[in-house]
């Protein structure tokens, strides 16, 4: 067993948990994740989920030893299941937390990426080094990180295979927040607890219309926000949330 999920109050907690290999990705790891990935959609009893990593690692890559005799087949196919792996984390309906709490490099920046929100550890360490083995990014490296910190800054990372840290990391813009090693999973698990205590709708087409909006020049974008401000008005959340501001009390959320 290579992942773990524990679940609470609304909450998920996904840890990847391979120490003994820094957590590096092999196929049965990406595996058991994607059948995670899908249990943690298919249950509504969890509204937020959070992913980490188990030791010194969120993730440090995938396992070098088993794409070092990849044929040009091999190497597309696995690029190929990484990608769509990686990808349903981002496509989610809920929204995803990455407590990046250590080595985050190779497949471990590119999952991170997939990731709505990333809160990184003073230990964490960010790089896309495949150019030092000979390869490129193939998990949405060469993708994502452009559209997260700009061409220029991807093309350092991605050219040099330099390491960068987690006040590195922020300045460039690759995670949200830094915090201490001792406080990475209670301020996640904060902000998850924060998250899943608003409009359940509210929150996933808000999701839905930042990451559709960015593909679409801008006045598209704004038909596709008002689209989905009518349809939030289409349930009770808005009539209760207002209520209970009001009247001064918690919100009962019921629509989904």
């Amino acid at each position: 067993m290579y992942v773990d999920l524990r679940k609470e109050d609304g909450v998920a907690v996904l840890t990847i948990d391979r120490p003994e290999a820094l957590n590096a990705m092999n196929v049965d790891m990406l595996a058991e994740l994607r059948e995670t990935i899908e249990q943690v959609e298919g249950d509504d009893d969890i509204l937020v989920l959070v992913v980490t990593g188990t030791g010194k690692a969120f993730i440090a890559g995938a396992d070098i030893a088993h794409m070092k005799d990849f044929s040009s087949r091999q190497a597309k196919e696995w690029s190929e299941y990484g990608q769509d792996t990686v990808g349903m984390l981002e496509k989610m309906k809920k929204p995803v937390i990455a407590a990046v709490n250590g080595y985050a490099l190779g497949g471990g920046t590119e999952l991170a990426m997939a990731c709505d929100i990333r809160v990184a550890s003073d230990k964490a360490v960010f790089g896309q080094p495949e150019v030092k083995l000979g390869m490129i990014a193939g998990f949405g490296g060469t993708q994502r990180l452009p559209r997260l910190v700009g061409p220029g800054k991807a093309k350092e990372m991605l050219f040099t295979g330099d390491h960068y840290d987690a006040q590195a990391a922020y300045e460039m813009g690759l995670v949200n927040k830094v915090v201490s090693a001792d406080e990475l999973m209670d301020y996640c698990l904060d902000m998850a607890k924060r998250i899943a205590s608003c409009g359940k709708l509210a929150v996933r087409l808000s999701k839905e219309a930042v990451d559709h909006g960015q593909e679409m020049d801008l006045e598209k974008a704004l038909h596709l926000e008002s689209s989905l401000y009518a349809v939030v008005f289409s349930t009770d959340e808005p009539c209760e949330g207002c209520g209970a501001f009001l009247e001064k009390r918690e919100p009962k959320w019921t629509s989904s």
